[in-house]
C-alpha cells in the first residue's frame, strides 16, 4: 500500500520552495466538450506566461471522450491517492503541449469523492503545490457546492457563449454561485461571438448581476467562433500550436495575458491562496 503520510511530508517540503499557486475555477452553460476544448487551449497559452500549469478536471463527468483520448489507462487519481491505493507522482500526466492534466475521481468513482473529501484535498494541496497556475474544470454539486474547497477560493470564471439559451442560463448559475458564496466578483469568458458582441452580451449580464445580485463581474475575454479551432482538436493539436496566427490563437493569448494580474484584481483573497495543510 502507499503510504500518503509520505507523500504528504515531500509534498510539504514542496510548498515550502514555490510560491502559491494562482487557482482559477471554471464553469460553464455550455456543451462539456466545449468546455474541455476551451480549457485545453487556454492551457496551453498559458504556458507563455507560466512555467507549470496544471489542469485538474473535477467534473467527474462521464463520456469524456475529450480526456479520453489523451489519458493513460492506469493514470492515478486524486480519490486513487486519498484511498492510498496510488501515489501522488501518478497524478499529473504530462501532455504534448507543455500542460499537466489530472483527474479529480473517475466517473464510476464519484460517489464516494465526498466520502474521502479531507485527503483529497490535502492531496490536492500537495499537488498544486507543483504548480503556477491550476485551473480547475468544475462543477457544482446538488448541494451548489464544490468537491474541493479550495475551488471557491481562487478565481470563479463562467464560460458563456452569446445565446439567449446560454445567458440565461449564465444569470441563474450565477445566482446560484451568489447565494452559496455570497457577495463576492466573478469573471465571465464569452466564446463563439464577435468581440464587439460579446462585450455587449458581457455589459448586459454584468448590469443585471450588479442590480438584481449586488455582484460584481470582470470581463476575461472572448474567443470568437473559428473553424481553425475544430481543425486543430481534429488533429489532436491545440489552435495556438496549429494556427498560430488565427483569431482564435490570438483571443486565447490575449487572455492568457490576464493571468498576470495581481491576485485581488479579480475576486482572488488579497492575503493570497490558502491551501488548508
Amino acid at each position: 500500500m502507499v503510504s500518503f503520510e509520505v507523500d504528504q511530508a515531500e509534498g510539504l517540503r514542496r510548498m515550502l520552495e514555490r510560491p502559491k499557486p494562482r487557482l482559477f475555477t471554471f464553469l460553464s452553460v455550455l456543451p462539456a466538450m466545449e468546455k474541455q476544448a476551451m480549457l485545453f487551449n487556454l492551457g496551453a497559452s498559458l504556458r507563455e506566461v507560466a512555467s507549470h500549469v496544471l489542469l485538474l478536471d473535477a467534473a467527474c463527468a462521464a463520456n469524456n471522450d475529450f480526456y479520453n483520448k489523451l489519458l493513460h489507462s492506469r493514470m492515478a487519481t486524486l480519490l486513487d491517492v486519498a484511498r492510498q491505493e496510488r501515489a501522488l507522482d501518478d497524478v499529473i500526466q504530462s501532455l504534448p503541449q507543455g500542460i499537466g492534466l489530472a483527474l479529480l475521481a473517475r466517473p464510476e468513482q464519484s460517489g464516494a469523492v465526498r466520502e474521502h473529501a479531507a485527503r483529497i484535498a490535502a492531496a490536492f494541496d500537495l499537488l498544486a503545490a507543483q504548480a503556477d497556475i491550476v485551473l480547475f474544470n468544475g462543477e457544482l454539486d446538488a448541494d451548489d457546492a464544490f468537491p474541493i474547497a479550495a475551488m471557491e477560493s481562487g478565481e470563479i470564471v463562467i464560460q458563456v457563449s452569446v445565446s439567449s439559451n446560454s445567458i440565461k442560463s449564465a444569470y441563474i448559475l450565477l445566482k446560484r454561485l451568489s447565494d452559496k458564496l455570497g457577495r463576492r466578483r466573478f469573471s465571465l469568458l464569452l466564446t463563439g461571438g464577435a468581440e464587439k458582441e460579446a462585450q455587449m452580451v458581457f455589459d448586459n449580464i454584468a448590469q443585471a448581476a450588479s442590480r438584481y445580485m449586488a455582484i460584481q463581474l470582470d470581463f476575461l475575454g472572448a474567443v470568437p467562433a473559428d473553424e481553425h479551432l475544430a481543425r486543430a482538436a481534429g488533429q489532436g493539436r491545440t489552435v495556438i500550436d496549429a494556427f498560430p496566427l488565427a483569431s482564435a490563437s490570438l483571443a486565447f493569448k490575449r487572455i492568457a495575458g490576464h493571468f498576470l494580474t495581481p491576485a485581488g484584481a479579480y475576486g482572488i483573497p488579497s492575503g493570497g491562496i490558502h491551501l488548508g495543510v
